[in-house]
């Protein structure tokens, strides 16, 4: 899940401007794309803007108010949430996801690729650590790249393992 998490940070920072999308622009210090590597099919299977860009919904896991479960139980639950996490990636529902690797309050993010918090609350709703109280989530409309919901197909040629 670390991988995940490196990855996940390593996307954030190469595939979103960071900005309003009305100021994303070539003149944002990145080198305009090379001349003819415009892929218009690709943009529009993506659901891209002319930015290349797209609404997402960015979720912060935070730590939840049942969180003293035994090694068994915290084990189970791990695998029910990784099931959930997996499932959603399969249905292309989750973008990226992944842990923060301190141990503080806001445990990992989730990157949905929907287009409201209203559906992306209703997948945190099929999560088994939110159902329990070991996590709960804080949502966010957020603004990034089309090229995002690539990386699920991308990870699976890159992961040895799965979870």
């Amino acid at each position: 899940m670390n991988k995940i998490a490196l990855f996940a940070g390593m996307a954030l920072l190469l595939f979103s401007c960071g900005r309003e999308p009305k100021t994303c622009t070539e003149d944002n210090g990145l080198p305009p794309a090379a001349p003819g590597t415009f892929d218009a099919a690709l943009a529009e299977k993506l659901g891209a803007d002319e930015y290349g860009m797209k609404p997402y919904v960015m979720a912060f896991l935070k730590a939840g108010p049942n969180r003293n479960l035994d090694s068994t139980e915290s084990a189970n639950l791990q695998a029910a949430h990784m099931a959930n996490i997996n499932r959603m990636a399969e249905e292309g529902k989750l973008a990226i996801a992944g842990p923060f690797m301190d141990d503080g309050a806001i445990r990992g993010i989730y990157i949905f690729n929907v287009a409201s918090v209203e559906e992306a609350e209703a997948l945190t709703k099929t999560d088994p650590a939110i159902k329990a109280g070991s996590l709960v989530m804080e949502l966010h409309p957020w603004y990034g790249s089309a090229a995002l919901s690539e990386i699920p197909e991308r990870h699976k040629l890159a992961a040895k393992k799965s979870f």
